[in-house]
């Protein structure tokens, strides 16, 4: 793939009622509706303001036989109404629903982590070559006959599969890894392919973006190297609420949509469903706008593995590069500055106007842990690129004896003149900066150009955006870093909005979207579902209650899950668990293990609270 310019991957067309996806089509937007699939009066109520939302597809659980029926009503009702929005069913555990759905729904999404498979128990089995081809094979006897029902009744299928749900099978012969994951998927696909099945939509997903985005770039290499071209489906599973829903779902969502990945897209969000479609709109609308732009003449440096990214190699300056978290430098122009101390910058921009300077016209990036508030000397330094008809600033870079030198850079400007200054000044910060359409392409040049001439100098990449919306600012800066530092090519976040908004908001900004990168932990994550007619509690009153209570915490990871689906497997790595066990029954994990089962919900967030007491960690 090119790394530097955009384009969408090729895909054939997946027919999916009257509203066809891959291809030529436009990115998708769907949701999920969180009412009971029994209950055919609210289910279509709730599509219809999906829809209403600008929904393309509605997908409704149907845990069992009778949810699919169902499914029926609904399908009638909306078609009533002159609605031909089609529905996905979604199932999981009982190949027998996925059957009977396939009657009713314009796609079904079937999981492999537990289609035929035993539901995950995390026990580690193990297998011959000779037993593992009989599992194989008894996945292809029972799928087979669902695809003829599919063929028959021309429904689309998803096969989803989620990090939370790999079987037990997969795992003892892959292990917890994007290759295992990719393997899920591929064996169902390879017997789609050998019963000339082509509609289907292919879906990985995770609540840890890292996961989440090497998956999907793992499994389109391994299509393309099998001669497949399925269209995907993206989304951050377990994403949460608010703007950290938002920020996650951007950081990942958006570092496969910029590659040109990715035919329809949900952002799970543990709010009401018809919230997700603006949300997806605006996200997918963004990175649209960089078609048809400038070509970039990038070289990729063969030290770089897309499909295995690891961090850039640097030296260390100061607290910048080498092992360090990556940084964040905030903006302040003139007047107060208030530091918040959860997402206080480790550095501050202050442009040229402070009256001390050593050398007029030259802009400062000071040392946050000296400022004051009040103007005086400040340990740092920084100078713009080279431009045209003015005179070099690179110079400067040799005199300064500032315990940190910045350089802003851009791609045009890492002239040869450049690179010779940097080879000779490891301990200079390059300042990555990009007014290009596809500003993503240009900062990715610049690292790879520098990797390729064996330089080391940290680099922090600079954002700046002119947003009056917070939403449209926290979803475009998080859709721009979200590939950039899945690269492993970020050692400092810059984010600068020209229109008015508070600084703490773009600073508390740089810092979530570090945090949804798995980068850099400033506050307590939460890993909650987005809610379907499984949950088995109220979802979005208790993800409330729990955050207000756990907030202030920095580093923990709490898993809110409204049923068994992915709950203890998406929450794997979160170091408490809430999981909906029976109606109005919670589960309290720690790590992996059960702790307490099936207590009453209305005691159920006290307990968590407690257990997070007991064990020293609130």
């Amino acid at each position: 793939m090119d790394l530097f310019n955009y384009t969408r991957r090729s895909t054939h067309e997946v027919n999916v009622g009257c509203t066809p996806l891959g291809g030529e089509n436009p990115i998708r937007i769907q949701s999920m509706t969180n009412t009971a699939t029994k209950d055919t009066e609210g289910c279509v109520a709730q599509s219809k303001r999906i829809i209403e939302a600008g929904g393309e597809y509605v997908r409704l659980t149907t845990q069992g036989v009778a949810e699919a029926e169902n499914l029926k009503n609904i399908n009638m009702a909306l078609r009533a109404e002159g609605i031909q929005t089609p529905l996905v069913a979604d199932v999981h555990f009982n190949p027998r629903v996925a059957d009977v759905a396939a009657l009713y729904a314009e796609k079904v999404r079937i999981n492999p982590g537990n289609y035929v498979d035993a539901a995950r128990t995390f026990k580690h089995l193990e297998y011959t070559d000779e037993e593992y081809a009989q599992e194989l094979q008894k996945i292809a006897n029972r799928f087979i006959p669902f695809l003829n029902i599919c063929k028959e009744n021309h429904t689309a299928i998803r096969i989803g599969v989620n990090h939370g749900s790999l079987s037990d099978r997969i795992m003892s012969r892959y292990g917890d890894t994007p290759e295992g994951m990719v393997e899920s998927c591929m064996e169902f696909l390879r017997i789609c392919v050998q019963e000339n099945f082509k509609d289907v939509v292919i879906s990985i997903k995770a609540s840890n973006t890292v996961v989440m985005v090497r998956t999907v770039r793992l499994l389109a290499h391994v299509m393309e190297q099998e001669g497949m071209d399925f269209p995907l489906h993206l989304g951050v599973t377990e994403a949460g609420d608010g703007e950290d829903g938002r920020i996650k779902s951007a950081v990942g969502i958006g570092a496969l949509l910029c590659d040109g990945l990715g035919d329809t897209i949900r952002v799970s969000l543990s709010e009401a469903p018809e919230a997700e479609i603006p949300v997806a709109k605006a996200l997918r609308d963004y990175i649209l706008q960089r078609q048809g732009h400038t070509y970039i003449p990038g070289y990729a440096s063969d030290d770089f593995d897309y499909l295995h990214p690891s961090r850039r190699e640097t030296v260390c300056v100061k607290n910048i590069g080498g092992d360090h978290v990556p940084v964040v430098i905030g903006s302040h122009f003139q007047g107060e500055y208030l530091l918040e101390e959860q997402f206080k910058p480790d550095y501050l921009y202050c442009g040229s106007q402070l009256p001390e300077h050593r050398v007029p016209g030259v802009p400062y990036i000071i040392d946050a842990t000296a400022w004051t508030g009040e103007t005086g000397t400040y340990p740092a330094f920084s100078s713009y690129q080279t431009k045209e008809n003015e005179p070099s600033m690179l110079p400067f870079i040799s005199f300064c004896n500032a315990p940190v030198k910045f350089l802003f850079v851009t791609y045009a400007t890492l002239t040869e003149e450049a690179i010779a200054c940097l080879k000779y000044h490891p301990e200079v910060v390059v300042v990555s900066q990009s007014n290009h359409q596809n500003r993503l392409g240009e900062h990715r040049a610049l690292v790879h150009e520098m990797m390729r001439n064996g330089l080391k100098n940290p680099v922090v990449i600079f954002q700046h955006y002119n947003e009056s919306e917070k939403e449209d600012f926290q979803l475009k800066s998080a859709a721009d870093m979200g590939a950039l530092l899945m690269d492993g090519l970020v050692d400092g976040i810059y984010l600068h909005n020209n229109a008015k908004m508070d600084s703490t908001l773009v600073d508390a900004t740089a810092f979530n979207i570090l945090q949804a990168a798995r980068t850099r932990t400033s506050k307590t994550e939460y890993i909650s579902c987005p809610g379907c007619g499984r949950t088995l509690y109220d979802l979005e009153d208790t993800i409330k209650r729990i955050k207000a209570a756990t907030s202030h915490l920095k580093g923990l990871k709490i898993g809110i899950m409204g049923c068994i689906v992915n709950g203890p497997g998406e929450m794997a790595d979160a170091d408490y668990g809430y999981v909906g066990a029976a109606r109005g029954k919670v589960s309290l994990y720690k790590k992996k293990e059960c702790i307490e089962m099936n207590i009453p919900a209305e005691e159920a967030v006290e307990k968590l609270l407690q257990l997070i007491k007991d064990n020293g960690d609130m």
